[in-house]
């Protein structure tokens, strides 16, 4: 006679890597890249740490896992998102309000830019930092602006981009009100995007 279907839920299933990754990520969003470690992180998901060395040798390994899987995200949930827009001013409105209205992924990128001296994060924080700014430049570009123009609108949005995340986390301003925050970020979109 076999089991009820129901008696097996109490077990916990067999975590993925993709899980032990994830919870690292969520564990760098609440504390930062120094805080992920294997016996906070098993806790955390009810397992042992055998569980985690099934999967990964070191936390070093973990870490890198999180990055690449954070990168992966961040490529996919933004920019793979916006594809589907064909008028380049759309698509940058798009972004920009896509960004405006995340929560997590800024504050993994702030804590993340307070890691860069550690090895892992700083070519992750390159890349995703060039691709954005490669982004931003063939927005620019297919919406009417010359390379130099493109170029330059494209440093001053992610220069206010991550001015705004460090006022809002890292400097720890007070938040704007909802209002006050759409009305600033329809500011920035009206500047920043050619009419």
């Amino acid at each position: 006679m076999s089991e009820p279907a129901s008696a097996n839920t109490s077990r916990p299933a067999r975590l993925s890597a993709e899980d032990w990754a994830q919870a690292a990520l969520d564990l760098v969003a609440e504390q930062g890249v120094a805080a992920v470690a294997v016996e906070p992180l098993a806790r955390r998901l009810g397992v042992t740490k055998g569980s985690f060395y099934w999967h990964f040798p070191s936390r070093d390994a973990l870490l890198q896992a999180a990055l690449e899987r954070w990168e992966a995200i961040e490529q996919e949930s933004v920019f793979g998102s916006l594809e589907a827009v064909p008028d380049p001013r759309a698509r940058l409105r798009e972004l920009f309000l896509l960004v405006a209205h995340e929560v997590k992924p800024h504050v993994i990128y702030s804590e993340l830019l307070k890691a860069l001296d550690h090895p892992a994060v700083q070519p992750v924080i390159n890349r995703v930092s060039q691709r954005r700014l490669d982004y931003l430049v063939a927005s620019f570009r297919q919406a009417g602006l010359g390379r130099t123009e493109a170029q330059h609108r494209a440093r001053l949005a992610y220069s206010a981009y991550l001015g705004f995340l460090q006022l809002a986390l890292q400097l720890q301003q007070p938040r704007l009100h909802h209002e006050e925050f759409e009305a600033y970020v329809e500011h920035v979109i009206s500047t920043l995007i050619p009419s």
